[in-house]
């Protein structure tokens, strides 16, 4: 197929701009496929300027409109699609990589509510509104729980005293940051074991020293059940054996 445009003294006349016809199909690119408009354009363009002694054919025309028909089905696809992914994440906390002056400003926050206007969709962040193009990174529920407690847990490790400084007086608050350790689920505890790696190691140092300044105490009495008493109730019997023996005696 051949297109041509009318010249006059080496110039394009009748208003015939390639260069603004380029611009405005580059403006109607998303994601670097042509956008409708442009093809659109280029489509009455073509019919517009085409060589009258070598026409377009019928043939050709169906199988252009029929290429025009699928993009706007595929663009009108990706914008369904678009919303639907954006209203999935309401109640869901994400992180977004804004553009100022130049920087990428983080700013994190839950999304409260999803607006589209026109092609463009904004999430909105603690009463503010976001570009959805600006989206960094959706953030996992558990994810975002385990590290809050992982914060926490590292927070109150950093109040505690170095090992080698530890008394017995901080065994109550040692026993409590343990307690709390133990109750957490295994990928909490995993994550803490990961992201805060010097205050688990602390943790554990910690938990040593203090056995060590407070041993177990082994003189507990024995709960086995075979009849035997430890030696402070063995005393405890004998010298009640003594006493009853004695009385009975001086009874007699």
């Amino acid at each position: 197929m051949a297109v041509t445009v009318p010249v006059q003294n080496g110039e394009i006349v009748n208003g015939y701009d390639p260069a603004k016809e380029a611009e405005e199909a580059k403006k109607e690119r998303s994601g670097g496929a042509l956008g409708k408009e442009a093809f659109l354009q280029l489509l009455v363009a073509q019919m517009k300027y085409q060589d009258p002694l070598e026409p377009t054919s019928n043939t050709e025309y169906i199988s252009q409109l029929a290429t025009f028909s699928s993009l706007e089905e595929m663009q009108n696809m990706r914008a369904s699609l678009e919303t639907s992914q954006a209203t999935n994440l309401v109640g869901k906390t994400v992180i977004m990589g804004i553009d100022v002056s130049g920087e990428t400003k983080y700013i994190s926050g839950r999304v409260d509510q999803v607006r589209k206007e026109g092609s463009k969709i904004y999430l909105s962040i603690d009463d503010s509104w976001y570009n959805i193009d600006d989206l960094d990174t959706v953030v996992d529920d558990e994810y975002l729980e385990a590290t809050l407690i992982a914060e926490d847990f590292e927070e109150e490790i950093g109040k505690m005293p170095d090992p080698s400084k530890l008394l017995l007086s901080d065994k109550e608050k040692l026993a409590a940051i343990t307690a709390a350790y133990n109750s957490l689920t295994a990928y909490q505890q995993a994550h803490i074991k990961q992201y805060c790696k010097d205050a688990y190691t602390k943790f554990e140092n910690l938990v040593k020293r203090m056995n060590e300044l407070s041993p177990p105490d082994t003189n507990k009495p024995d709960d086995s059940g075979d009849g035997k008493d430890d030696a402070t109730a063995g005393g405890t019997g004998g010298t009640e054996g003594g006493g009853t023996g004695s009385t009975e005696g001086s009874t007699t």
